[in-house]
């Protein structure tokens, strides 16, 4: 996702002795306010932060080194690429004994493993075998993997065997192995942003690898604008941002098919596989863009529905008033349609809306 800040203006006035007055306000409401932005690296990707604070002399050193703590201890516990993480240590626990974790770790999952029975397994966390024998992952092989090797990997994976309770994950199956990427950068998102709430800031932007969250107004006094990627390709490829949507609250995540690849001697493929089949989706739809009241929600919800056709996503939403989506589809003549669910806004799309 793209961040964009807009400013626009208008004014009138009614009465030449109230020009002073009116330009002292006018200019006070257009200069930019102060922005504390802090920027980095985690979960494998880049984060955004961007504070408006109300007072002055914030030290902006101690706020870095206070979110920075938040994010390695997330990148400690949910990290498949660090093989001393929580997350590396439950893959390698080969038993269907519990075992006990981290309230952070233990809360993904839980959140993870509701939003599998809400999407009838389409959303699902078990599916590390699966991404790496495609090339994803931490150790990706270097072929395509055949339908016999599929096969083999499929009967342990499902999210109904794992068991969440009482503080520990419990494996029914002790080869099954976790990856919460489609969910952890939103679980991160999150947790900053509530801590920044915490710190008594009202004007919040967080972004973790195009995941966002934000509550109040930007340095230019308007409501966040947060702009949706247009895929590669297409008939209108000059054109990076292929929509707006404007937030004043809430979390945007988008989940698309078209930026994390792999080359598989010769053949491109996307990163979303379908936890059933056990093979890439092929889809006409480019991305999903998710709101919701939580960046976890919305981080999960937008990768489930990308396993989905628009007809089936769009039932799904409709049954679960917790999130909003908008689509961007493709057609087979190279022009491309955006979609929308019942209070979904969107804004200065490129694209015209499909009926």
């Amino acid at each position: 996702m793209t961040v964009l800040n807009n400013l626009f203006f208008k004014y009138d006035f009614f009465h030449a002795r109230l020009m002073l007055v009116f330009l002292f306000i006018w200019a006070s409401c257009s200069l930019p306010k102060d922005q504390i932005e802090i920027r980095g690296l985690t979960m494998g990707t880049t984060f955004t932060i961007k504070i408006i604070p109300s007072e002055k002399n914030v030290n902006v050193r101690l706020l870095e080194f206070e979110v920075d703590s938040i994010l390695s201890a997330l990148n400690k516990q949910m990290s498949t690429w660090d093989p001393h993480s929580e997350i590396s240590q439950f893959n390698a626990h080969f038993s269907t004994d519990p075992f006990p974790v981290s309230s952070s770790f233990f809360k993904v999952v839980e959140n993870a493993l509701s939003i599998s029975e809400r999407t009838n397994g389409l959303f699902d966390i078990s599916v590390y075998e699966l991404l790496e024998i495609w090339g994803f992952g931490p150790n990706p092989k270097s072929d395509l993997p055949d339908a016999d090797e599929i096969e083999s990997v499929l009967i342990h994976t499902g999210f109904e065997k794992i068991i969440a309770e009482k503080q520990s994950l419990q494996k029914l199956d002790p080869l099954t192995k976790l990856d919460l990427n489609a969910i952890a950068k939103g679980y991160g998102v999150d947790e900053v942003f509530n801590f920044l709430e915490s710190k008594g800031y009202n004007d919040i932007f967080v972004e973790i690898g195009g995941e966002i969250k934000c509550s109040g107004r930007n340095q230019r006094n308007k409501s966040w604008s947060i702009g949706i990627e247009n895929p590669t390709g297409g008939n209108k490829p000059d054109r990076p941002v292929a929509a707006i949507v404007y937030a004043d609250g809430g979390a945007v995540a988008t989940s698309g098919n078209y930026r994390n690849i792999v080359d598989l001697n010769g053949e491109i493929l996307g990163h979303i596989i379908h936890p059933k089949t056990g093979y890439p989706i092929q889809t006409n739809v480019l991305s999903v863009t998710v709101l919701a009241n939580s960046c976890i929600l919305a981080d999960a919800w937008a990768t489930a529905l990308m396993v989905m056709d628009y007809k089936s996503g769009l039932a799904n939403v409709d049954e679960n008033p917790e999130v909003r989506a908008i689509w961007m589809l493709d057609n087979s003549d190279g022009t491309r349609h955006v979609a929308r669910s019942e209070g979904a806004k969107v804004e200065d799309s490129i694209y015209a809306f499909k009926q």
